[in-house]
């Protein structure tokens, strides 16, 4: 144990003796009895009134600088002597600070009660770690919002340094301004639009952090939500809007748009940017949004949805649906002529025109062919007799089933043949006349 600390326990001894001397002079030996009616010793009540709390390996205590050299910090501990921070100890653990002088405080873990040259040995680097992760957790509790450069970019997202640790901003959690919009997904395209953002400063919030795993992950998303919830709540479900498409994905095409109060602004940034689901883009079933629109194109749309700062686009809205007036057009049992969409495990998607489809389902196929898969028969793009077995216009759904050359030849002859009734009755005019 550190000689310091020692002395000052001997010292401590030495008074409690001298105190119990004189004690035991004056009240002949007899106990000292407290107020609590317990009987005390003069050195209980003295380590009572004068409690020594020796810190132990991984205390954070505080101290004063009264010594430099050029690779050790000697810190003054009190009662408890001198305590020494050696090479980079110092200097990791100071980070953006600079440098100390004498009569600094600084906090510093022990690390070791006395090294081999008798000093207390202590680390400011291990005392800055700790407190920079408590940091990031009160930062986290509160919300705070925290402006700072980005450092480096992989595939994934972006890295940022809070307090000296490296944290990671991952693509999903960007701000609608700096998403990455590469319409084929190529992961090598992205990498390049987020190496862009180096040294470029951003305001985020903490998300998730994990001392343990040396965790931290924040969000630019979540750092912009508050100023964009009160401009989207501007907005209501209903309103059409105009804008422009910023980016067209495999899922749908992103729009930006400006918001009521900022209709005549000419920055970007005060863009609010909604999604146009590929459901949503027309009537028809498409497999790729990029076949209704493209980067740059300016459309009219309508909000379909608004879940905290997401909005639901929606242009197809905007046009009259085709399956209202199906009824017009189509009946069942009526023979059509429709074209293959796709065929899938549960059946084929057929186009009877632009904008109304149908499913053969499987199970219909089988009774027309018990012993045949749809893709033996049926190509994708081409086209065959059907014929309609259920209309279900709000739902849009039309069920279908595939009519061999056969029997469509048999329907047809049905169709032109007059009932037996309607030829009886024919004949018997033609006796009257």
């Amino acid at each position: 144990m550190n000689q310091n600390i020692l002395d000052k326990l001997g010292e401590e001894v030495d008074k409690i003796e001298e105190i119990d001397l004189e004690q035991k002079t004056t009240q002949d030996k007899k106990s000292v009895t407290g107020n609590n009616g317990n009987i005390d010793s003069p050195m209980e009540k003295l380590l009572n009134d004068n409690p020594i709390v020796i810190p132990r390996v991984g205390d954070v205590l505080e101290a004063k600088v009264f010594d430099i050299s050029s690779n050790s910090l000697f810190l003054d501990l009190g009662s408890f002597g001198t305590g020494i921070v050696i090479g980079k100890e110092i200097k990791d653990g100071l980070g953006s600070t600079g440098k100390l002088k004498k009569g600094d405080l600084v906090n510093a873990t022990l690390v070791d009660l006395e090294n081999e040259d008798g000093y207390i040995e202590l680390s400011i680097r291990q005392a800055s770690y700790e407190k920079a992760w408590d940091d990031l957790e009160s930062k986290r509790d509160t919300q705070e919002i925290i402006t700072k450069k980005i450092l480096d970019a992989n595939k994934g997202g972006l890295m940022i340094e809070i307090n000296g640790i490296m944290g990671f901003l991952p693509v999903s959690q960007l701000s609608s301004e700096h998403y990455p919009r590469v319409e084929d997904g190529d992961k090598n395209k992205i990498l390049e639009l987020l190496k862009k953002l180096i040294d470029k400063e951003m305001q985020v919030k903490i998300i998730d952090i994990d001392q343990v795993a040396e965790k931290l992950i924040v969000s630019e998303k979540a750092a912009m939500s508050e100023k964009e919830r009160a401009i989207i709540s501007q907005l209501q479900i209903g309103d059409i809007i105009e804008g422009e498409v910023s980016g067209v994905v495999d899922f749908g095409a992103f729009i930006k748009f400006l918001p009521p109060s900022k209709k005549d602004s000419t920055d970007d940034k005060d863009k609010l940017e909604g999604l146009v689901h590929i459901s949503e883009l027309a009537w028809q079933l498409i497999d790729d949004p990029r076949e209704i629109v493209k980067t740059g194109d300016k459309v009219k749309t309508q909000i379909i949805g608004l879940d905290d700062t997401r909005i639901s686009l929606s242009l197809k809205s905007l046009k009259n649906d085709p399956w209202n007036e199906i009824g017009d057009k189509y009946k069942v049992g009526d023979i059509v002529k429709g074209k293959v969409d796709k065929i899938n495990p549960f059946g084929a998607f057929v186009y009877l025109d632009e904008n109304i489809h149908g499913l053969a389902h499987v199970s219909e196929f089988g009774e027309v062919f018990p012993n045949k898969k749809m893709d033996e028969v049926l190509q994708a793009e081409s086209s065959y007799k059907w014929k309609i077995l259920s209309i279900e216009p709000k739902e849009h759904r039309l069920g279908l089933i595939f009519v061999k050359d056969g029997e469509l030849a048999k329907e047809e002859k049905k169709k032109e043949e007059p009932k037996k009734e309607e030829v009886k009755d024919a004949e018997i005019t033609e006796k009257q006349a």
